[in-house]
């Protein structure tokens, strides 16, 4: 297979090696609007580089991954489409609901693959988690909570162009919970705190958020996120039912300390990142990936999983700014 990269950022760079390890694929090609990033990855790999996205797409791909900056994503997929190439993006497709929408119906007009990256429906735990509901050993649920800390803010620069922590941050955990409980969210209270590092005030963000989450079977979910968890990188889900409860991301890495008499201290090292997290799953997704192009399994999260979360992360920013309960179905 002959597979496209658009972005060589961190991201990129990292799918950029897993693809030149797949076994079915013969030649990777690269692009991003610096040139000289992309150059050093293709040196690096053995990978063309391509000078543009545009050309890119004419060079017979059998398909092409979309790492590049948020904001290029929709356009990305609808020129992809054009020329009838499956597609892997990193979430979102774009920021708003309208753009999301626009981009899906050109893809399901082109007929062609559009896979979404969320990595975390290819991690050992939240799969063990989503079987474990699914096989009715939890009883029925009564709790989901959902946690995603970061060690540090990212650069001042990103923040007024991330679409705010629901969208570029909460919109994983909104993900996971309709994809371990198999229910959708109907209702959201969202409240937000931006007492943290000044950047965020400026860019009319939040540095810290909760979101108290109605199921469609009543199961009451909490989410909830902060840039500025100096312990560590946490991500974690604690999924309880009247019969038993189990916790995702809670292991030696996990960085917080008990401060009862009788607990052990902690002896591993918190994860630095994301990407560090979650590597396993990045490879793992892109590996589905080849395989639904191929034709050998299901496309396994396509655009309207994550129209489906961004309407979630949306309802959350209407609560927030009016300060009231949000009925997912209302916002379009």
């Amino acid at each position: 297979m002959r597979i496209g990269l658009i972005g060589t950022g961190r991201i990129g760079t990292f799918h950029a090696r897993t693809l030149t390890a797949e076994p079915e694929v013969s030649e990777l090609l690269v692009t991003d609007v610096d040139t000289a990033r992309a150059g050093e990855v293709a040196a690096e790999l053995g990978a063309t580089l391509v000078p543009s996205p545009g050309e890119l797409l004419t060079r017979g791909l059998d398909a092409v991954v979309i790492a590049s900056a948020t904001s290029s994503h929709a356009g990305l997929i609808q020129a992809a489409a054009g020329h009838g190439v499956p597609v892997f993006c990193e979430k979102p497709i774009a920021l708003d609901l309208p753009g999301t929408a626009d981009a899906l119906r050109t893809v399901e007009q082109a007929g062609i693959l559009l896979q979404i990256g969320f990595m975390r429906r290819f991690d050992a735990g939240y799969a063990a988690a989503r079987a474990a509901v699914r096989s009715g050993s939890l009883g029925r649920l009564h709790t989901v909570r959902a946690a995603t800390s970061d060690p540090a803010p990212p650069p001042a620069a990103y923040i007024p162009l991330s679409g705010g922590l629901y969208r570029d941050c909460l919109v994983h955990d909104f993900d996971a919970l309709r994809w371990v409980t198999g229910r959708e969210v109907v209702s959201v209270y969202a409240a937000g705190s931006d007492a943290g590092p000044e950047m965020f005030r400026e860019a009319g963000d939040v540095d810290t958020a909760a979101v108290l989450l109605t199921l469609d079977d009543g199961v009451l979910c909490t989410a909830t996120a902060t840039r500025v968890n100096g312990a560590g990188y946490d991500v974690r889900m604690e999924v309880a039912g009247e019969k038993d409860q189990i916790a995702v991301g809670l292991d030696a890495r996990t960085p917080i300390t008990s401060v009862e008499p009788a607990a052990e201290a902690s002896q591993g090292t918190p994860w630095p990142g994301f990407l560090e997290r979650f590597a396993p799953a990045y490879e793992s997704e892109l590996s589905a990936f080849v395989r639904a192009v191929k034709g050998e399994a299901p496309n396994p999260c396509d655009g309207y999983e994550a129209l489906a979360a961004l309407r979630i992360a949306e309802a959350c920013e209407v609560s927030r700014r009016e300060g009231r309960p949000v009925a997912v179905a209302d916002v379009t």
